[in-house]
């Protein structure tokens, strides 16, 4: 099981290719807030809401300094499905191997329908400017989890 992040420590790095195979790291975007959240799958419902809500609100986001990139499991060729299914505008990675979901603390055990499972755990870093954990959410909702997002920002 992997451990989580806390505020202040160093985001782990990582390069990871998103939904058309280009590699995006999150030392490109030193020097802006990035909102960097882990889903479970594409194309499921909770999963399209999030993404949704991140996309309706990526105007608002970006104009107080945030870049959102939401990372799966999914492989390249289903995060564009996604993407042009759902006509989403946030960044999507790729993470077939589950090292970067690991490294924070998005994979592990969690309970579903009552069961104890191992999968990805809904989760939400934010990362400063310096490239360190501003704040670290777990076992987030898929729904309204957006809004509070930005009301805890202050956004």
């Amino acid at each position: 099981m992997s451990e989580r992040l806390e505020p202040g420590d160093t985001a782990p790095a990582f390069t990871l290719p998103d939904a058309d195979g280009n590699e995006v790291s999150l030392a490109d975007r030193k020097g802006r807030k990035v909102i960097v959240y882990f889903y479970p799958a594409a194309l499921t419902p909770g999963c399209t809401k999030q993404a949704c809500d991140f996309t309706d609100n990526l105007e608002l986001l970006a104009g107080a300094g945030y870049d959102v990139i939401g990372i799966s499991p999914d492989k390249p060729e289903k995060l564009a499905r996604f993407r042009e299914q759902e006509s989403l505008k946030v960044t999507l990675l790729a993470d077939p191997d589950k090292q970067v979901l690991q490294a924070y603390g998005a994979f592990g055990e969690k309970t579903m329908y009552g069961k104890k499972v191992v999968g990805v755990i809904r989760s939400t870093v934010v990362v400063d400017e310096e490239g360190k954990v501003e704040r670290a959410l777990y076992n987030v909702r898929a729904t309204g989890h957006v809004a509070k997002i930005i009301k805890d920002l202050g956004i």
